[in-house]
């Protein structure tokens, strides 16, 4: 079964920058179209971030110009850089499929203070 494990996170002030990565075992990965996600307190869960198979990728309004989903697949591994961080970007992230179709990591948290 495939395990997700997601690192990277931490408190950072507003306009600072975080780079997230989640490690994905099994040998499937890179067939799959990859995307991080985030839940913050009292809320659902989101999309942030879509990086497919062949290379594309699309973003939630609210990260756009912000936020760069990357991949390499020889590691299994997913990376989101977060620059020009603000309060409300407060959430766990978490990676999986789109659509998330594997059992969900433990997310990492970010925190943005004002």
């Amino acid at each position: 079964q495939v395990q997700l494990v997601e690192s990277g996170g931490g408190l950072v002030q507003a306009g600072g920058s975080l780079r997230l990565s989640c490690a994905a075992s099994g040998s499937i990965f890179s067939i799959n179209d990859m995307a991080w996600y985030r839940q913050a307190p009292g809320a659902q869960r989101e999309l942030v971030a879509v990086l497919t198979s062949g290379g594309s990728t699309n973003y939630a309004y609210s990260v756009k110009g912000r936020f760069t989903i990357s991949r390499d697949n020889a590691k299994n591994t997913v990376y989101l850089q977060m620059n020009s961080l603000k309060p409300e970007d407060t959430a766990v992230y978490y990676c999986n499929t789109r659509p998330a179709g594997w059992p969900w990591g433990q997310g990492t948290q970010v925190t943005v203070s004002s």
